[in-house]
């Protein structure tokens, strides 16, 4: 392990906690989340190289008593049978982690190829994901949603977060990054009179949310246009306005919203969802690793193309990217997620450890 690294990350963990002992840095709540969350995410880190540290002195201690009497002899035996898995534990918190593991995320789910169908299986992934959240005590948002006429969706953006600060820095994205991605269903449509099974997907973006820090976004670069909503739960609204079409014209990246009754309520969910968009763009740009990995997720959501299958005659649900394969799709539907999210981890923790950037770049 890097002792110059551990220094350093030590080091800002003493400086963190400095800044949260000062009363004044609450008065601004968007940095006193950030710095708590940063604080969170070294404090494992700083609980282990304690306890390394402490059991390192306890061995040197039992060693020069050892010397002047042989009884203790088996407690240095025992200290040194522990100190190998301190130090693991230490090597895996110094591994280059994901910077954005603390965010909350802006979940994107959109129907493809398969009609009805499709727009059906979209919204068992959005059930599936509230389901999710809801057993980790997260909240959700929708920000944009376009329904289907079968009671799916074609379209919806989800804002998860967690509530304040989470602990060792594990936000939402360092369990739905894996999400992202083509998502394959193999069942019997409602719409199929025959019975028989039909492929279908689904598409899903996982974007970490951005805050106002970590994207400028210059007014001028934006082209704002309203129109009337339309559509399901547009009724109420289209005699105004309200809806809100945002361009960022260095990108021609465009967000629309016309979910709230209010023109800016609806300015405002376009806007995360703009700054969402943009920092995934910008870490794409500037780093190769991430360029890698985003490109496993959405770019045509076609059948033959996909990170997992969800086989309801079968039960059955199987991550490709690791060959993970259990036959519990009820209750993974019913939001029990985390035996595919756990070893989706602990691959990604292995392959850290042996040097690789991201689990996405196999």
């Amino acid at each position: 392990m890097s002792s110059e690294r551990l220094a350093g990350l030590l080091d800002e963990y003493a400086q963190l906690e400095k800044r949260l002992a000062d009363p004044a840095i609450h008065a601004d709540q968007a940095t006193a989340r950030r710095v708590g969350r940063r604080f969170a995410e070294l404090t494992p880190l700083h609980k282990a190289a304690g306890e390394l540290a402490e059991a390192r002195a306890d061995l040197e201690a039992a060693r020069e008593l050892a010397a002047e009497d042989p009884s203790f002899a088996s407690e240095v035996d025992t200290l040194v049978a522990a100190l190998p898995a301190l130090e693991q534990r230490l090597a895996e918190l110094l591994a280059p982690r994901d910077p954005h593991d603390a965010k909350d995320v802006i979940l994107e789910i959109k129907a493809g190829e398969g009609g009805d169908e499709s727009a059906l299986f979209a919204g068992d992934l959005l059930r599936m994901y509230t389901r999710y959240a809801e057993r980790h005590g997260w909240v959700t948002e929708v920000l944009e949603v376009q329904d289907s006429d079968l009671g799916g969706v074609k379209d919806i953006s989800l804002a998860v977060k967690t509530k304040g600060v989470p602990e060792g820095g594990n936000g939402v994205w360092s369990r739905l990054k894996w999400e992202g991605g083509v998502h394959r269903v193999q069942r019997v449509p409602v719409t199929e009179s025959q019975g028989r099974i039909h492929t279908s997907a689904a598409g899903v973006l996982v974007l970490p949310e951005a805050e106002d820090v970590d994207v400028t976004i210059d007014p001028n670069e934006l082209r704002i246009d309203v129109f009337r909503s339309s559509g399901p739960g547009g009724q109420s609204v289209n005699t105004t306005d309200s809806a809100v079409r945002i361009t960022h014209l260095p990108t021609g990246i465009v967000v629309s919203c016309q979910n709230e009754k209010s023109q800016l309520q609806n300015r405002e969910q376009a806007m995360r969802i703009l700054r969402a968009r943009l920092l995934a763009a910008a870490q794409e740009q500037a780093d190769a690793a991430a360029s890698d990995a985003r490109r496993l997720q959405v770019r045509t959501v076609d059948r033959s193309e996909r990170i997992r299958t969800y086989n309801y005659p079968q039960n059955r649900i199987t991550d490709h990217r690791i060959g993970y394969t259990a036959y519990n799709l009820d209750l993974a539907l019913a939001g029990d997620l985390d035996a595919v999210l756990d070893a989706l981890t602990e691959a990604d923790r292995a392959a850290r450890l042996a040097g690789e950037s991201e689990l996405s770049r196999r």
